[in-house]
This record gives C-alpha cells, structure tokens and sequence, in this order.
C-alpha cells in the first residue's frame, strides 16, 4: 500500500470519527451553555480570577516591603567590616561590591550612554514600562519563556540585589513590585548612581568606578565619550563585550552604543563617527588595585562567613553586599605569629615525590570564652571559603583524646595520677606501645606523659566502655555507637575531629572543668544599626570538676616538660598539653596524622598535620615528636609573648611524683623525686631554648640553617 493510499484511508477513519462524535458534542455543548447560564460560571471564575490577583499582589506587596528597600544605599556605600576582640577594624569582606561613587563623580557620557541603551524613557516613569511587561508576557505565550530586555534600570537594580537571574514570571513580577518600592524611596539620581555602583564589568570588577580604572586607568569621571560607551557596552554581557578578552566584540559594542546615543538626541552623528575611528585597544590602561586586598586573614575570615551561614543562616552574597559590621574573638597578633609560621616552609615534612603537599591547620581558642583567636586552614595559596583544615577537616585525633576518653573518667571513678596502672599486653584488645616494649607497671602521669597504649586500653577496660564513650561526648567530641570499643582509648574514632573541636575540647582543662561553645563571631550589626546577631554574653558549662581539671593538668604538664611533648614546648614558656599520632592502614611504622594541642590558662592552641589522602606514596614519617611539634612550638613562641602569662595553679605531676599541689609546693611534696628529674629537666629546658631561638633564625631566614636543625627532632 502506497503512501496516498494510506492517506486516503486514514482520513476516511478521521471523518467517520468525527461524523460519530459530532452529535455527542453539539449535545455537550447545550448541556454546558445551561448549567454555565444557570450557576454564573463566568461570575465565578471573574471572582476567583480577582481573588488570584488580589492574592498574588499582596505576596508581592509583602516581598516588596520585607526587602527593607530603605537600606539598599547604605548597603551598597558600606563593605561588610570584620572586628577584632578589640573592635579594632582587622579587614573587609569583599563581594558584588566596588568603590562607591555617587553620581556627580561619574561622567555624563556614561549616564547619557546608559539611559540611551537601557532606558530612554528612565526620568519619566515611575520604576516600569508597560510596553517592557507586555513584551515579556507574549514572550512566555508565543515562545513559553521570558524574553530579555524591557526591563527599566529600576528594575535591572531591583534584581540586580535581590533577585537572581531566572528568566521567570515569578521574578519578573518580584522584580515590578521591588522596582516600585524602590522609586518610592530614592531619587532617580539615586538610582541611577546605585545601579551603576552595583553593576558587573567582567574581570572580577563591580561598579563603573573601578571598571574605569581596569580597563581605562581612570576614574569613572574622567573617561573620555568611547570610553564611557565601552564600559556601558560591557552591561549586556561582560564576559564578552570586555576589551581585555574580546576586543573586536568590545569595539563593535562601543559602536552601537554611540549609535543608540546619536538616536537619543545625546550625541550627533559626527561626534559618534570620530569616537569609532579610535583605537580602542591603545586606550587599555590597568590601573585597577584588586578590591580584595583587605581581606587581610584570608583563613580566619573564611570561617567567619561560614559561621555566619551556616550557624545564623545569612546568606553569603548578603554578608558580601550589604555592609554588616562583624564583630569576632579574632586577636590580630595571634594570627600574625601563625601566619608566619606557615610561611615557613622549613618547619614541615617535604612535599610527597609527586609534589602533593603535606597539609596543615591550627585555631588559637580563648578558655574562658570559646572564642577563636586565629585561624590558618591550610598551606599554599589559598582559595576562597575552599576547605579549611582548622575548622572542617575530620581527622582521627589519636593519643591526643587519651586525657578526654581515659583518664578523665577514671579520675572521676577515683583513680589519681600516681595510680599504678598495668602496663602489658591485654588479650581483649592486644595494643601495643610506640617503643612494643612494656614496663609491667607504671603510675598514671607516665602512662600519659610518655603517650603508652596499653595502660590506657587496660584503664578504659577497668571503669568501663560506656563511662570512657559518655564522657568524651560531653567535650563536644563527635562520636556514634560504633565508637563504643576500645580503640576509642587510643583516639581511634568513626567520625574524626578538626583542630576546632579539638582546642574546643582542651579549654575545659584550662579553664577549671568548665566548657563554652567555640565561635569566632560576638556580634553582627547590619547597614542599619540593628544588631542582628549577639554572643558577647558566651555561656559555659560544668562539664568536670576544677579537681579534676586540676589532675589533668597536672599530668599534660609532664607531657611538656618531660614527655611526648617535649619539642613542642616553647623555651621560657610552661604549657600544658598531649601530642597524637595515628598509624596508616599499610604500614604501621608510617602516620596518617600527626597532633599537637597545649594550653596555659590563657590559650589553647591546637594544630593538625598530615596530607589530605594518605595512601602508599602520601604518609608521613615518624610522630607528633618530629613536624608537628615544630609547627606547634613556632606558633607558639610567636603567641605566648601576647598573653598575659597567667601561671597554671597546680605543679607539673613528674615534678611531684603524681601528688596534685599547688604550683610552687612541687619541692616540700617530693624533693628525692625532683632531684631524680632534675637533670632531665634541665636537659629539656636546654633543648627547647635551642628550639626557641632557631625557630626565631628560621622566621627571619628561612633558607638557611633550619632543615638541619628540623631534621635531628625524632620520635615521640
């Protein structure tokens, strides 16, 4: 059968149908007009058609209004500023803002240039354009999606801060009614200026006034007529009208634009035909300084802003725009003296032999508040709210969790740091020690002090799993049922922890068994001067007794002075502390993790080191012993001069021999046992005087003399 055979036959099928079906539908028909006539159908759906728009007018009447249009200048004027714990201004945030200009410093050209391509009708109309809307409504008929152009630059700057950029319905009538709201607040001078000031020029540039300089090298009010016609040409599409990247787009734009400007009586033709015979390429001058450059603490801030979003829920292109003032626990010398640490390529292990480089993070937190002092999140050049080792990472945290999930608890259940705790290999969970030698017996300060593994398995085992997992959640530490067994003795858990929760953790030792919530933000004021967020009144809470707190110290005293943290102990200075190391999973001899956290009674300083992804090639060598007390020891040097050295009341336990007394009765308690150290610790306070002062020849010169000194500081 051919195709017009087919044809034919299907239409006979078409036509029969239809003469089948027609008397059902003229009855239908009939049927329809009388219920419609009888029950006011039309009536009805006018009614419900006026209800819809009644409705969705006061939705968008609400939208309007909650905008707080009012503050859309002062926030466009004003840069989101962070404070420090002084109130001392420490930096800006930067974002979709450039230098602010009013309008009487940006060139006529460039106002006449703008109004002639994005709004002729701009000084007439009261914030739309009915021709505009109408457009967009028959670009959704005919071709089912809102066509560009049409918008006034009212509205352009209504949905340039508060909307996105969906071609919707929903915003168009969004972007009308804040348009509206906005005519109502400000003058069209007003206007203009802020629309010009929140405008994107491509290149990372916002604003007219360092487009100018980006592209021209000149102020927004010195550019020359081609000029203001280029950078007015870029508002269409930045990304390909800019002359950097596309020159020929960038002229053939500039020519439209004097054209439009010839058509609305701003320019004649003659003018427009001169300023296009220039070459635009020679009149590129960058004279543009990066509107960034204030982001002064590039990690510290990071966690600011996502502190800010993630724990208050303001939206971070409103943090970036709308000029908040930010008020934080940042101490501008901690962060200083860490900054340089991590400059100091020195002081950590070599790159991996694909060039992978060993990662880092440390937080400087203050005890009796929970504020975040300083922050660095990572080596190397830095991206953007990119990950941060100081607040996100999640690492296992080793021996370093030994004082919150062992010996802590079994203070409690009343064991003391001169108990005899047994010191071998345990059938139920066979761990061995760093040296696999054990010693039989050994009292508690030294099982902690020399970070032994299986006294601290045997302990947990003799007050119990539930008692060691309870307790070490109510630091704060991140755990679920499976971290219920007894490698959590040896910091072995699912979820891992970040140098934050970690210095979070320790500021109950220091600060006499009480806990506050670790932040980096006290307060947050908007454009305003409303306060939209305030922590300035931190609450703690009893998580320990000050005796136990007491005995703790007492014990990570030793662990500075005479034990696994020795070369973390910086010279003049006491600390108390724990060092923490973790194992790979193919070679026991090889690390994943290396920790450091110590505290006084002023600060708690806490560093991480290890790379992102361990695997055979990307380990690291040694312990705590070897980099990371390196890296911690050079923060705090730098640190400890800016505290107020406030000393520790209770006496370092290897000095006493266990018994917890007050500090400066160490030599009535036990004067046989503080000869037996004495020379120790004069061996101790020699090494870290000599670590002190390389440490300080390593800042002022990092080439030389540090890798070999580094290189002797093995084991833990």
């Amino acid at each position: 059968m051919d195709f017009k055979e087919f044809m034919r036959k299907t239409g006979s099928v078409i036509k029969r149908f239809w003469t089948w079906l027609k008397p059902y539908l003229v009855r239908f028909h009939q049927w329809r007009k009388r219920i419609w006539k009888k029950y006011q159908i039309n009536k009805i759906i006018l009614l419900l058609a006026m209800v819809a728009v009644l409705v969705t007018s006061i939705y968008l009447f609400t939208i309007a209004k909650a905008a707080n249009v009012k503050a859309l200048k002062e926030g466009l004027q004003q840069s989101t500023v962070i404070y420090d714990k002084n109130n001392d201004e420490a930096g800006k945030l930067f974002g979709q803002k450039g230098t602010f200009v009013e309008l009487d410093q940006i060139s006529p050209y460039i106002q006449d240039a703008v109004i002639s391509t994005e709004d002729r009708n701009f000084y007439n109309h009261g914030g739309y354009d009915i021709k505009g809307i109408f457009r967009a409504l028959l670009g959704r008929v005919t071709m089912g999606k809102i066509v560009g152009g049409g918008s006034t630059i009212t509205q352009q700057l209504a949905k340039n801060a508060y909307l996105t950029l969906d071609q919707t319905l929903d915003r168009k009538a969004k972007e009308l009614f804040l348009a509206i709201e906005i005519e109502k607040k400000y003058s069209k001078e007003d206007i203009l200026a802020m629309y010009l000031n929140n405008s994107y020029f491509g290149n990372g540039v916002w604003g007219v006034e360092d487009a100018a300089k980006r592209y021209f090298g000149v102020s927004a009010s010195e550019v020359s007529l081609g000029e203001a016609a280029t950078l007015v040409g870029m508002l269409k599409g930045p990304g390909i009208y800019n002359p950097i990247d596309n020159l020929e787009n960038a002229v053939n734009r500039r020519d439209t634009v004097l054209q439009l400007m010839v058509d609305n009586s701003k320019l004649d033709q003659a003018t427009a035909e001169a300023e296009s015979s220039v070459d635009l390429g020679s009149l590129l001058s960058d004279g543009y300084t990066d509107a960034d450059s204030d982001y002064r603490y590039p990690y510290y801030f990071d966690a600011v802003v996502d502190e800010a979003v993630d724990r208050y829920g303001i939206k971070e292109e409103d943090l970036l725009t709308k000029g908040y003032k930010i008020y934080t626990a940042l101490d501008q010398n901690y962060q200083v003296a860490m900054e340089q640490t991590y400059l100091n390529d020195a002081l950590f292990p070599p790159n991996a032999e694909d060039g992978v480089m060993v990662e880092s993070g440390s937080v400087a937190l203050d005890p009796k508040t929970g504020g975040i002092q300083a922050v660095v999140g990572g080596r190397g050049e830095h991206v953007y709210r990119g990950f941060n080792f100081a607040t996100q990472t999640k690492r296992s945290p080793g021996s370093s969790l030994k004082p919150i999930s062992v010996y802590t608890p079994a203070l409690e259940a009343g064991y003391t740091p001169a108990s005899i705790l047994v010191d071998q290999l345990q059938d139920y969970y066979p761990a061995q020690n760093f040296s696999r030698t054990f010693q039989g017996e050994v009292p508690m300060y030294q099982a902690l002090g020399e970070s032994l593994n299986a006294p601290a398995i045997w302990l947990l085992n003799q007050i119990g799993l539930d008692k060691g997992y309870e307790k070490t959640k109510t630091f704060g530490i991140p755990l679920n049922e499976d971290d219920k067994r007894y490698p959590l003795a040896l910091g072995s858990i699912e979820t891992g922890v970040s140098p934050m929760d970690m210095a979070a953790a320790y500021s109950a030792f220091a600060n006499g068994g009480q806990l506050a919530e670790a932040h980096l933000i006290t307060k947050i004021v908007d454009s305003t001067g409303a306060v939209v967020v305030d922590k300035t009144n931190t609450k703690t809470k009893q998580i320990i007794s000050q005796e136990t707190a007491d005995e703790i110290t007492s014990m990570l005293l030793g662990v500075f002075s005479s034990g696994s943290g020795i070369n973390a102990n910086p010279y003049g200075y006491t600390m108390a502390g724990k060092t923490g190391t973790t194992e790979t999973s193919f070679d026991s001899t090889k690390t994943n993790d290396q920790w450091v956290i110590g505290y006084t009674s002023d600060v708690v300083l806490a560093t991480w080191l290890g790379f992102e992804i361990t695997d055979e090639t990307h380990y690291l060598e040694g312990t705590s012993a070897t980099y990371a007390s390196n890296v911690f020891n050079s923060q705090a040097s730098g640190i400890l001069p800016n505290t107020p050295n406030t000393p520790f009341t209770v006496a370092d336990a290897y000095a006493t021999g266990g018994a917890v007394v007050a500090s400066g009765e160490e030599n009535a308690t036990n004067s046989d046992w503080q000869d037996s150290v004495k020379d120790i610790g004069g061996q101790v306070q020699e090494g870290a005087k000599n670590i002190g002062e390389q440490i300080k020849e390593g800042w002022n010169n990092v080439k030389e003399g540090v890798s070999d000194f580094f290189g002797g500081l093995v084991g833990e």
